[in-house]
């Protein structure tokens, strides 16, 4: 794969890895331009298992970035990379005007009460994996308020015990994140720095300039 970036995310990078925790890397590839002018596009994401690695080719990473999807968006706002080419650097540049308003709230928001749902749900011998719910919880619903009010994203928490402390709390009692949730969405309907739409013709030009980087004409 042409990869463009690519780094390491999810609870270590969030600093609630323990011992025994999953390493995810998430990367960004650009699929040979020639390539997807045929009858049949190449595939758009790559997933492996033992490492867990998640590549999205260039074209359905940028949309899932446009539309604020907070998986995707990570890869931009990582503090080390594995992998960062100069292309991937100017979408780092990017990464500001590429978020909206709108799209934080309903992703970050719609995430985070998706994991609310399955706390309420949850199998109470499956306590560990609620927990871990609940850290994601908060985590997406303090990532989205930073996202609201400064335009930028802090991948790392400032203090991940006391996330994990909230976390079993919340597991034990669901209820307990009701205010985390409403707080949030308070903040979000309030006065922020983003843009109410994302910049898509930068990120056009930006994809652009991929399929000229990796456009290879035949010869004969």
């Amino acid at each position: 794969m042409n990869v463009l970036l690519a780094g390491v995310v999810g609870s270590t990078a969030y600093g609630l890895a323990h011992p025994g925790s999953d390493v995810d890397v998430l990367g960004m590839f650009a699929a040979p331009t020639e390539e997807l002018l045929g009858l049949r596009s190449p595939r758009e994401s790559v997933v492996s298992t033992d490492p867990d690695r998640t590549f999205h080719e260039a074209g359905k990473a940028v949309r899932l970035i446009l539309s604020s999807n907070p998986t995707a968006s990570e890869i931009l706002w990582l503090e080390e990379y594995d992998v960062r080419t100069p292309l991937g650097e100017e979408l780092i540049g990017l990464r500001g005007s590429l978020l909206s308003e709108h799209g934080v709230r309903n992703a970050y928001l719609g995430y985070a009460t998706q994991q609310f749902r399955k706390l309420q749900t949850r199998d109470p011998e499956q306590a560990a994996r609620a927990a871990k719910h609940a850290r994601h919880l908060v985590r997406l619903l303090r990532q989205a308020e930073e996202l609201h009010t400064t335009g930028r994203l802090t991948v790392r928490l400032p203090d991940p015990d006391e996330v994990r402390r909230l976390g079993e709390r919340i597991a034990e009692q669901p209820e307990r994140a009701q205010p985390l949730l409403a707080h949030a969405e308070s903040v979000l309907r309030g006065p922020g720095v983003l843009p109410q739409n994302p910049d898509e013709a930068a990120a056009d030009a930006w994809l652009r300039q991929v399929r000229r980087a990796f456009y290879v004409r035949r010869q004969g």
